[in-house]
């Protein structure tokens, strides 16, 4: 029997599509979404994933083509609304393939409409799925970074110099922070550096000084995801690494 919420979504507004599958069951018998917890297979509403007179689509899948593609973290609120899926779903996904990127889970979303298939094994992948920046992305595996690195090195030609690499650690440690502070603490002229950093968004305009006008530049959210880190906090000391001119570098 077709339950009477199984309609395309395009064709009912999203807020009237949660409301029916959260009903109790109707006269004719049809049960509701919550009601199937008590022992019946999980009913998701109709989605783009699932268009009647169309393949179905696998949400890990369908996740992981997005995923694949993305230049840039994305959150789960976000995918949630790529697919058309509830949050819970999406988060119970990533967890699937974290788990299936790992080696330690199957893969791909399980199936309530068929019973009986085997669940595809998965193997230890050389990439993984990261939390980073408020969002998710591929990673290449911390035991192959040096490979990829050194690949990566010899096909680009666009890599920061040295005096950009050397600006934007100054930037990232003491910002907000001017130019000319940037300028006094690397005992050399900034100015075409900074404009290099803020090209590659690596670095914005954070501030004013409120004494001397000058602009104050900190990093961006592109740094994080470069380096594969959440936030500055889980940047390393770096007075440790230095020879002279520990003092200030530390963070407050």
């Amino acid at each position: 029997m077709t339950n009477e919420t199984d309609v395309a979504a395009t064709d009912v507004p999203d807020e009237q599509v949660f409301d029916a599958v959260n009903e109790p069951a109707d006269e004719n018998g049809a049960v509701s979404a919550n009601e199937t917890d008590a022992g019946g297979p999980e009913l998701s509403i109709v989605t783009p994933l699932d268009v009647p007179g169309q393949p179905r689509l696998d949400l890990d899948r369908a996740l992981e083509a997005i995923l694949f593609i993305a230049d840039e973290p994305q959150s789960v609120v976000s995918l949630a609304a790529a697919v058309a899926r509830p949050v819970a779903e999406v988060r119970a996904a990533i967890a699937r393939l974290r788990a299936d990127y790992d080696g330690a889970g199957p893969s791909g979303e399980p199936r309530t409409d068929v019973a009986g298939e085997p669940e595809p094994r998965s193997i230890r992948r050389g990439f993984e799925l990261r939390e980073v920046g408020g969002g998710w992305r591929f990673y290449v595996r911390a035991e192959y970074d040096t490979l990829v690195a050194d690949f990566v090195l010899t096909q680009s030609s666009t890599r920061l110099s040295q005096a950009a690499l050397e600006t934007l650690s100054v930037i990232a440690y003491k910002q907000p922070i001017s130019r000319s502070q940037v300028a006094s603490i690397r005992a050399v002229n900034v100015d075409s550096v900074v404009r290099t950093l803020l090209g590659r968004g690596l670095v914005t305009e954070v501030d004013t000084d409120p004494e001397t006008g000058a602009i104050l530049y900190g990093t961006t959210e592109l740094l994080l995801t470069n380096l594969g880190i959440n936030s500055l906090d889980e940047l390393p000391h770096i007075s440790p690494l230095l020879d002279d001119g520990q003092e200030g570098f530390d963070f407050d």
